[in-house]
């Protein structure tokens, strides 16, 4: 058997050596690179690439996408979660403060209303707070903070910054008792502001006053304020107390007025206790009476 001319199978051919292969395709890709930096030509075949396999890279994303949004959901929601209560918190505390404003404010108000009506009256005035109303269903009746103590005596005049409250009934060491306009066994002079008119203002309860003993022809109408007349020595004449809502003429020889307090009988918490108006001198001596002679001794 021969083997002249016998050529090897191509699978045995070897080739350029690897060295050779690798510098030539080392100079292939920056031929390549140089031309596409020169000339841009493969601007083109990148965008197509780019467009083709955008959908594989969103495929390729949407789990991490997916899992980043779960967490940043959840983590939003946990943080608005705990702002929303802390927002809540702050809101009551906000509200808190805004009605203790509000009473403050009243308070105020209040006060200072008291001031001017102390300065207009003149006399000594001591300032009180209403602590609750007296426990007698049948009576109405409040009791302040101030008492004997503090100067307070029975008798005394009761005022807040619209007019007569009331008057002082029972006086103890640090508390005392007042009983209101409104209450059936309480009176107090009063004249008409507008024309001097005098009567006499009775409380009848629930809030409601009546002036009696005026006759039925008298100068007095609806929308008539009263004053006090300060003839009984208690009160200081000229505080406002009450205002006329009707006069019914027909009832009885006497007019049969209904009135309505302005102070704020059942509202008012500050108020002022009047000192005791100062009396007028006595009255003098009758001018024409001789006086005795007195008896002449001889020396």
């Amino acid at each position: 058997m021969t083997f002249a001319g016998h050529q090897p199978p191509p699978i045995f051919n070897r080739g350029p050596a690897p060295l050779v292969r690798l510098l030539l395709f080392v100079s292939l890709c920056l031929m390549i690179l140089v031309a596409d930096l020169r000339f841009r030509y493969l601007e083109v075949l990148r965008q197509g690439l780019s467009v083709a396999t955008y959908p594989l890279q969103m495929a390729a994303a949407t789990p991490a996408d997916f899992v980043r949004n779960a967490s940043v959901y959840f983590a939003t929601l946990v943080r608005v979660q705990l702002e929303n209560a802390d927002l809540r918190r702050k809101q009551l505390g906000s509200g808190e403060r805004l009605l203790r404003f509000e009473l403050l404010e009243r308070e105020n108000a209040q006060l200072r209303g008291l001031l001017e009506m102390s300065q207009r009256v003149g006399v000594r005035s001591i300032a009180a707070d209403i602590l609750y109303d007296a426990p007698d269903p049948f009576a109405r009746k409040v009791i302040l903070d101030r008492g004997a103590q503090q100067g307070v005596e029975a008798g005394l005049a009761v005022v807040d910054a619209a007019g007569v409250l009331g008057q002082v009934t029972r006086v103890y060491p640090i508390q005392s008792e007042v009983t209101l306009l409104t209450d059936r066994n309480q009176a107090i002079p009063v004249q008409v502001l507008r024309n001097g008119l005098r009567g006499v203002l009775f409380g009848i309860g629930q809030g409601r006053l009546e002036v009696r003993f005026v006759i039925a022809t008298a100068d007095i109408q609806a929308g008539d304020m009263l004053v006090t007349s300060g003839l009984d020595g208690v009160f200081v004449p000229g505080l406002p107390v009450a205002e006329i809502e009707s006069v019914d003429r027909e009832s009885d020889a006497f007019a049969r007025i209904m009135c309505r307090p302005l102070a704020g009988v059942e509202r008012s918490a500050q108020v002022l206790v009047l000192g005791r108006q100062v009396l007028p001198p006595p009255r003098p001596a009758d001018e024409d009476a001789v006086p005795p002679a007195r008896p002449v001794t001889a020396p």
